[in-house]
């Protein structure tokens, strides 16, 4: 006679249920919402042919039933847990997310430490998101870009944001000085706030001219400006790479802090394997140099 399987995910929706005993906090925790993780409970419930647990206005309980069903499943799963972690320690592969307005920077920086540390492999993932979420996500280290005051445990800072105008040098006409009334304002945004930052804090004064042109990232209006476009707002440690080649000149001497920084974030001590440890270690040791 084959055994029914039994339903994994509710399983544990009931397991993490039972720890807050509250329907919301516990959709909190799992990423889902609180009618999704009430279905769960339902599933198990008619799967097991009993309720798990007694629903009040102010919360739940468990019945008899459920508790009796719950130090077993608590065990199980820490079990598949400690089993999964040490399977990821053994592995040689560092799983990282980045935005790809980094790209510019972190590629050079990946191409580094892979000559340095070839026995281990960086498998890169970009995307427009500026965040990382350990417990729903796939990854063990990610880039991020965020306020000061967003900063938490299990971060490196990379760089804080210094922001200044760049422009290709080959439209820039010589022995002139650059009027950006002559020049399309190139936006990483909608709403112009690197501009409009930068001439706050500079008391540069806004040119008369509405040529702007949008993008939906840094990247994509730096390589607009490489290109001729016109002129860009940009992080300095950006367009490093792409200054020192000459593709781009900075043609005002003034960059401002944004107050937002680049971390390098990544799973807690307990959570991590030798390989991250090699990873986190030569960022830290790279940027201490670099950091300005």
């Amino acid at each position: 006679m084959s055994r029914r399987t039994p339903p994994f995910n509710a399983l544990y929706a009931f397991v993490i249920t039972a720890k807050h005993l509250n329907f919301t906090h516990a959709a909190n925790e799992l990423c889902v919402t609180q009618g999704a993780v009430s279905r769960q409970i339902a599933t198990l419930e008619e799967y097991l042919g009993f309720t798990v647990f007694h629903r009040h206005a102010r919360g739940l309980s468990l019945t008899t039933q459920g508790q009796e069903i719950l130090p077993e499943l608590q065990k199980a799963y820490e079990r598949l847990l400690a089993v999964t972690e040490k399977a990821c320690m053994q592995r040689s592969e560092i799983r990282l997310k980045a935005p790809t307005c980094s790209m510019r920077w972190l590629v050079p920086k990946l191409m580094a430490f892979q000559n340095e540390k070839p026995h281990i492999h960086v498998s890169l993932t970009t995307t427009t998101d500026h965040d990382v979420n350990f417990r729903t996500e796939n990854f063990d280290a990610g880039i991020v870009f965020r306020t000061a005051h967003g900063e938490q445990g299990h971060a490196v800072k990379l760089f804080d944001e210094s922001i200044g105008p760049v422009i290709a040098p080959h439209i820039v006409p010589a022995g002139r000085s650059i009027n950006l009334d002559d020049y399309t304002l190139l936006h990483p945004t909608q709403d112009q706030t690197d501009w409009s930052l930068w001439f706050k804090e500079t008391q540069h004064e806004k040119p008369q001219s509405h040529k702007h042109q949008y993008f939906t990232t840094m990247d994509l209006a730096i390589s607009a400006a490489v290109q001729g476009f016109g002129i860009a707002m940009a992080d300095v440690h950006l367009v490093a790479d792409d200054i020192r080649m000459k593709r781009l000149i900075a043609p005002f001497d003034t960059q401002i802090k944004t107050g937002a920084s680049y971390y390098l974030v990544h799973r807690s001590s307990h959570q991590s394997s030798q390989v991250l440890d090699e990873f986190i270690e030569w960022f830290q040791s790279d940027e201490a140099s670099l950091d300005t």
